[in-house]
């Protein structure tokens, strides 16, 4: 499946077109609109909220992976400083991963103190941001907050989202914290079905979608069953590929380059298969989503700059891409902690506000509201 020009597809038969002619082709192929805050059963209240903590930094800050890791090197510091030796040994904590920190949990000893130790402290951090989020207007009569992202598959993660539940229903006891009924690598990609247009979902089996973080990038054929649940509740990701780029350093354009390359061999396989994929491509990234499908900001952990006017990401990854079912590909931004909260739309439908935090690199949060059933 080689990459074609997008104005010569469009064009085929016709002979040579213009400059201007092929750029508004292939704007046909990049129409959003993209960070739609207005569906068809929810509306998106808002999401990317900063709250500044006082200290120069965001209140969110304090919740991340990358903060528990500091927390975690915290209390290995103390504990050597006590004992005379690292209880987790001398990997450093960032090349510690979930499955290592949960069996030095189960062994029980120094490291698994200084695990239980990061762990409570964690919980505090987390039921603090939920807090601080709940007295924002835009989470006002919020129910329910779901915690997406990795750091809750694992025991660790686990128990200390447990804990912050117990912390936040003691202040907030109308308020319930639960993690994702979908992997966490796949919830950023299930949730591209609630924004892609119905039609597209009616026609086709499949979408494909795209997950961009500040350390993976992960791609994926979503499959909608829709004859099967009409609610789309049933939704899974049948193929899906993982770029760990941060090892990698790429710079952006060779990063777009990689995500168009990991598409295209996925709408490969799928079409081998004999899925039928729509043309429409959705793509979650960090930031601020105009409707232009430009970036406002919150890029920070990307390679490069993404916020450039001189740098349209759903232009710039259509010109990579091949040629996708049978009609112009469509490809649409949206802020990742968005889809991956409306993956849970179907398992929301019992309140009627509900917010997500998604602990990552960053944390990234969102606010919804479900519209009335029509009858």
């Amino acid at each position: 499946m080689a990459v074609k020009n997008p104005s010569r597809d469009a064009t085929k038969g016709r002979g040579p077109v213009s400059e201007r002619e092929a750029q508004a082709l292939l704007e046909l192929r990049t129409l959003g609109p993209h960070g739609e805050l207005e569906l068809p059963s929810v509306r998106i209240l808002g999401y990317s909220l900063e709250l500044r903590d006082g200290k120069g930094g965001f209140v969110g800050d304090s919740a991340s992976s990358a903060a528990f890791r500091g927390m975690l090197d915290a209390w290995r510091a103390l504990f050597a400083a006590m004992a005379g030796r690292d209880p987790l040994g001398s990997r450093p904590t960032d090349a510690l991963d979930k499955r290592k920190l949960d069996a030095l949990l189960k062994e029980g000893g120094p490291a698994a103190q200084a695990i239980a130790a990061a762990q409570e402290d964690y919980a505090l951090q987390l039921a603090d941001v939920v807090l601080r989020f709940l007295r924002h207007k835009s989470w006002r009569g919020v129910r329910r907050v779901i915690v997406g992202g990795g750091f809750h598959q694992s025991v660790v993660g686990e128990r200390a989202i447990a804990r912050a539940a117990e912390l936040v229903g003691r202040k907030r006891s109308t308020v319930e914290l639960r993690t994702l009924h979908h992997d966490a690598d796949d919830g950023g990609l299930i949730g591209w079905v609630h924004l892609a247009p119905m039609a597209l979902l009616q026609s086709y089996d499949a979408i494909l979608a795209v997950d961009l973080g500040g350390t993976n990038v992960r791609c994926g054929v979503v499959l909608t069953h829709l004859h099967k649940a009409p609610d789309l509740s049933r939704v899974e990701v049948l193929l899906r590929d993982k770029w760990r780029h941060a090892e990698h350093g790429p710079r952006r354009d060779e990063l777009v380059d990689g995500i168009a390359q990991m598409l295209a061999d996925l709408a490969a396989q799928a079409e081998r298969k004999g899925v039928r994929v729509a043309p429409f491509i959705g793509v979650a990234c960090p930031g601020l989503v105009c409707e232009d499908g430009s970036l406002a900001g919150g890029t920070q952990n990307l390679p490069g700059n993404w916020e450039s006017a001189r740098f349209h990401l759903p232009q710039d990854l259509c010109e990579r891409l091949p040629e996708i079912g049978d009609g112009r590909t469509q490809v649409c931004l949206h802020n990742d902690a968005v889809v991956q909260g409306l993956s849970e739309l179907p398992f929301t439908q019992d309140v009627r506000r509900w917010a997500v935090v998604t602990v990552g690199t960053g944390l990234g949060n969102a606010s919804y509201a479900n519209r009335a059933p029509k009858v």
